[in-house]
């Protein structure tokens, strides 16, 4: 169970990180409003799961997740750069989640 709040923590952080963009320097009341309650709900799951796993575990993956998707969003529905080099990166963030998960004993 930990590993599926931990892999929704880090959905939701991709949710958060990428409402950013649209808050506006929190200046936007709407967008600023879900991308406080998609922080603090990825939190929250992150530390429900890290109840179990161990920390560094859990918050590289948490990490790895969150940056890999809103990588990956950026480039797709943002308009940001989809590079060769940087969809190469993405892909070792993705290997290193892998590794994180396979070598945690959980």
């Amino acid at each position: 169970m930990a590993w599926v709040l931990l892999t929704l923590a880090g959905l939701l952080e991709v949710g958060w990180s990428i409402g950013l963009k649209f808050t506006e320097g929190f200046t936007r009341l709407w967008p600023s409003v879900g991308t406080v309650i998609g922080f603090a709900a990825s939190m929250f799951l992150l530390a429900q799961a890290a109840r179990t796993l161990p920390i560094g575990t859990a918050y590289g993956v948490w990490v790895g997740i969150g940056a890999a998707g809103a990588a990956v969003i950026g480039m797709a529905v943002l308009g940001e750069p989809a590079t060769a080099a940087r969809i190469f990166f993405v892909c070792l963030l993705l290997v290193s989640v892998v590794g994180l998960k396979a070598t945690s004993g959980h």
